[in-house]
């Protein structure tokens, strides 16, 4: 299963969800992959630490090459890297994703992730794409080639107010690109259950007949010590109550 996590606001939590449903599907003995293509490096940076080599293979690599007139193609497979925890492997990001953006786009390369993530899927259970807070060439990609799309949602009413048109652009894509495309659902980020307007958005989401999953994720301090120390929850502290909410939302899903 390929799974795409996006929402267009920034700082809602894509890449922290990203990562935490990857590690629990590794925990629980799945072969997953995460591939960021946020040129920012969120889910590279907590999954392999501040400190990794700046040399690594990665995603912008994989789509640089389609550029080039070549014999042989790499492998994607040849642009991944594993990560500290087995059966959790990664392809890294990079800054130069921002400077051949424009390149992929006037060459149309939109097809190239889903080429590649159809020879991938025999090598992974899972597959979590993280993707930059805006539908670019690279999120494009990414919905074009992935079979479910998460939604992070922070009871904001900015937040909200993006969702509606973020859900007409994914069923653009489906109906334009990708037929097999669905909104997994809706995951409520940094939920505070003791406050009103949390409780109301939500509950409006809800009876607007949108499909919003459970259990919310609640705002925890542990979290942040869990970026800081590039290891996903269920590595830093597994009976952690939050770590249990992405344990029940990751097997929700599957």
């Amino acid at each position: 299963m390929q799974h795409v996590v996006f929402n267009q606001k920034g700082g809602v939590g894509k890449s922290t969800i990203t990562c935490n449903l990857a590690a629990i599907s590794a925990w629980q003995g799945k072969r997953t992959l995460v591939i960021d293509l946020d040129s920012q490096g969120n889910s590279t940076r907590y999954l392999l630490g501040a400190d990794m080599p700046e040399d690594l293979p990665n995603v912008a690599e994989f789509f640089e090459q389609s550029l080039k007139f070549t014999i042989r193609d790499k492998g994607a497979s040849e642009y991944i890297v594993h990560t500290q925890w087995e059966g959790l492997e990664l392809m890294p990001s990079s800054p130069l994703l921002d400077e051949l953006h424009s390149k992929l786009e006037s060459r149309h390369k939109i097809y190239k992730l889903r080429d590649a993530l159809e020879l991938l899927a025999e090598d992974y259970d899972e597959i979590y794409i993280d993707t930059p807070p805006a539908l670019n060439f690279y999120t494009r990609c990414a919905l074009i080639a992935a079979q479910g799309c998460l939604i992070p949602f922070d009871c904001d009413d900015f937040s909200r107010r993006a969702l509606y048109t973020l859900l007409e652009n994914v069923a653009e894509i489906k109906a334009d690109h990708n037929a097999d495309l669905e909104v997994e659902g809706i995951i409520v980020n940094q939920f505070q259950a003791r406050a009103n307007l949390p409780q109301r958005m939500v509950q409006e989401l809800i009876d607007e007949g949108l499909h919003v999953l459970q259990p919310y994720l609640r705002s925890s301090v542990r979290i942040r010590e869990s970026r800081e120390l590039s290891m996903p929850m269920i590595f830093l502290d597994p009976n952690h109550t939050l770590t249990q909410e992405f344990v029940a939302l990751h097997d929700a899903l599957n």
